[in-house]
């Protein structure tokens, strides 16, 4: 865990004289995916902190890490996807509290620049590259294969990781025809010349939550208006966000390192997934809940309404 941004100063935003700033430390399950970019910008632009938060960030490896560290009371909030409900469901002491983006826009397949392969009919049969087994990109492989009625041997499934450098291995030693992975990767093979973006997996996915915040139940019962001007800062960014590409382009460089070029081609493709309104739909919850089953996640089965909660969102 590191951290990558010191406590705000709430007061020289024009915070109301003698209110304190409410302290926050904010996971992200992702150090660089595009799901994360508006805590960068609600940070920069000063929004959370116009609303009563003075947020610190801190980055894990992983939902499960981060999950971990809410348990232990070393951070208040999260940010991760929405297959970390299962461990909601399973007793960890939170709640998630937006559906802060819908379709996983930041995430698509990938192959080797000199692939026959134009469309996703044509890795039927093909080797599919997986960040670990039973992540949500090797469930997004089997998806692909049950989306095109292909069966669950329909394609093979193969273990390289989630690092750039084994995606460019794989690729030039034909060790994988395909990958599932994110989109900013697959556009810099493309500068490359190493790999070709291919689909979204949104296109056979349909809805699901890929970025969800969480608040520990220790900061719901003891200060449900800092989860109330956390939430007010997020869409404030996301407006934000919206409305200034050039500048969320540089904010996001910041974060994930890719060149000018590939991140504002990132901002293109994912910048529509982010709600407007933070509601659990019933299509995600519902993609969600076979995810869990199918990646066997869970021995029971959840009620994901026990899960989350709507009632720190933004009245609009």
């Amino acid at each position: 865990m590191r951290r990558l941004a010191l406590t705000l100063a709430f007061v020289a935003l024009g915070a109301a004289p003698g209110h304190a700033a409410d302290a926050l430390r904010v996971g992200k399950a992702s150090p660089t995916a595009f799901a994360m970019v508006p805590l960068a910008v609600g940070a920069e632009e000063g929004f959370f902190a116009k609303h009563g938060a003075a947020v610190e960030i801190f980055d894990f490896g992983g939902g499960a890490k981060m999950h971990q560290a809410m348990a232990a009371g070393s951070i208040d909030m999260g940010i991760g996807s929405g297959a970390e409900l299962a461990m909601v469901a399973k007793g960890s002491p939170e709640l998630a509290i937006c559906n802060a983006a819908g379709p996983p826009l930041f995430i698509g397949i990938a192959v080797p620049y000199d692939s026959p392969a134009h469309k996703a009919e044509d890795l039927k049969g093909k080797k599919i590259g997986v960040s670990s087994p039973n992540s949500m990109t090797y469930w997004m492989a089997l998806k692909l294969a049950r989306y095109y009625n292909w069966g669950d041997d329909g394609i093979t499934l193969v273990t390289i990781g989630g690092d750039t450098a084994a995606i460019v291995a794989a690729f030039r030693t034909h060790l994988v025809d395909a990958d599932i992975g994110g989109t900013a990767t697959a556009f810099q093979m493309e500068e490359q010349k190493v790999g070709r973006y291919l689909i979204p997996v949104s296109d056979y996915l349909g809805n699901m939550s890929s970025a969800t915040i969480f608040a520990s139940n220790k900061l719901i019962a003891s200060n449900p208006d800092a989860v109330r001007g956390f939430l007010a800062g997020w869409f404030e960014a996301v407006d934000f966000m919206r409305k200034n590409k050039a500048e969320t382009v540089r904010i996001a460089q910041k974060m994930t390192g890719f060149d000018e070029t590939v991140q504002a081609r990132e901002y293109d493709q994912a910048i529509p997934m982010f709600s407007t309104d933070g509601k659990f739909d019933k299509e995600s919850l519902a993609t969600l809940k076979q995810s869990f089953a199918d990646l066997k996640l869970l021995d029971f089965d959840p009620d994901l309404a026990t899960t989350y909660t709507e009632a720190f969102l933004p009245q609009r």
